[in-house]
């Protein structure tokens, strides 16, 4: 494995009153979200005494007119999940005109995997570098982008997002060699993939590229929180998230209301902290997370804790494999991608220093590397 860069006198006490448990549920709630959101609201609030709402909202609007994010298309189609949900993907195939591959190329198909509350359009980079280069298929997972989702459908589990990878594989390449790519909880599900169809990883999967995620104990990461507010976090935030997947559109309209503050959160989860982060970069990966329906965020969250595909690592071994992801990564830190190399001999390890959780979208250039070197390692099997 191949490592790009090392990881760097108070007064008495007041009586106590009675407090009622719900009270005191929202109480240490409103404590971790608080520690959580204590930066983003302090530099919002500055904004706010020089900048007025409408000309916050013009410059959003301005952003979102200008952005080159989301803009490159291919060939559409649906595939069906096992219970019959639709599932959106699209196709770039340079060779779809009956051009050969040119000498050095292999007529294999990229699918690449989206992470959670983002969509196909997040892998904008690469799919600019990999046009005309590669047969691709990119998906939205189900509830995300265009893809179908069933209100009030029992919470989905990882194992199921294996079985809706499945369903696109065969309705987009049914045949030929794959390489798989995967970002957080996309990883997540080309691991389930491998656990539940072992045959065709084996006979199929040609290649592997894992990017800011993890095979388990998620549970135990704090979210650059100090301990008591992780844990607060860790307790009550599916119990909050299902209130308001129960109520969307309050929860939407809340979520507006504070479009300024839940921005600022995006960047800091989702980006580095070291470098200014590109507005029309930041403003894209709000609009995604944005995107998606409370309810669907709340019915994923608990598959995080329970995740742990641990055991069906082995199962993609033996294969040309890389590991990436940023040392600033909050969500799925660098520790679990040392984990994840470790499992795999072949896979070559590339941390990205100072980059975040969507690495792939802020620092391109380095993913870009890692999936061209994938490639032309299949390429050359």
């Amino acid at each position: 494995m191949a490592d790009s860069a090392p990881l760097a006198g108070p007064p008495g006490p007041l009586p106590a009153l009675p407090i009622a448990p719900g009270r005191r549920r929202a109480g240490v709630l409103g404590a971790a979200v608080g520690v959580l959101a204590a930066g983003a609201a302090a530099g919002v609030a500055v904004e706010r005494l020089t900048v007025g709402r409408s000309v916050r909202r013009r410059a959003r609007l301005a952003l979102d007119a200008t952005s080159p994010y989301g803009t490159l298309r291919g060939t559409p189609g649906t595939a069906l999940a096992t219970d019959g949900t639709p599932l959106a993907y699209e196709i770039e195939d340079p060779y779809e005109d009956g051009a050969a591959p040119l000498a050095g190329e292999a007529p294999f198909t990229v699918v690449l995997s989206h992470g959670y509350c983002l969509n196909q359009d997040s892998w904008h980079h690469q799919r600019a570098a990999l046009r005309g280069r590669a047969r691709a298929v990119y998906w939205d997972q189900r509830g995300h982008g265009r893809s179908g989702w069933t209100p009030g459908a029992p919470p989905p589990a990882i194992d199921r997002l294996g079985s809706d990878l499945k369903a696109v594989v065969d309705a987009a390449a049914p045949t030929g060699p794959l390489v798989l790519l995967g970002h957080s909880m996309g990883g997540m599900t080309v691991m389930a993939l491998a656990e539940r169809y072992p045959d065709l990883v084996r006979e199929r999967v040609a290649g592997l590229g894992l990017v800011g995620t993890s095979a388990g104990r998620l549970d135990e990461v704090a979210w650059g929180l100090p301990a008591p507010g992780a844990e607060a976090l860790r307790r009550l935030a599916p119990g909050v998230l299902r209130a308001l997947g129960s109520a969307p559109a309050l929860a939407e309209r809340g979520r507006r209301a504070v479009t300024d503050v839940f921005g600022t959160l995006v960047r800091r989860y989702s980006f580095g902290a070291g470098a200014e982060t590109d507005p029309v970069l930041a403003r894209f990966a709000t609009r995604m997370i944005e995107a998606t329906p409370m309810e669907v965020v709340a019915a994923f969250w608990p598959a995080f804790a329970a995740h742990d595909k641990t055991a069906a690592l082995p199962l993609l071994r033996g294969r040309p494999a890389f590991v990436l992801t940023g040392t600033d990564d909050l969500i799925t830190p660098a520790s679990h991608s040392r984990a994840l190399a470790s499992a795999l001999p072949e896979a070559d390890l590339t941390l990205v220093p100072g980059a975040g959780h969507l690495v792939l979208l802020e620092r391109p250039d380095e993913v870009n590397a890692a999936m061209t070197g994938l490639l032309e390692a299949v390429a050359r099997r």
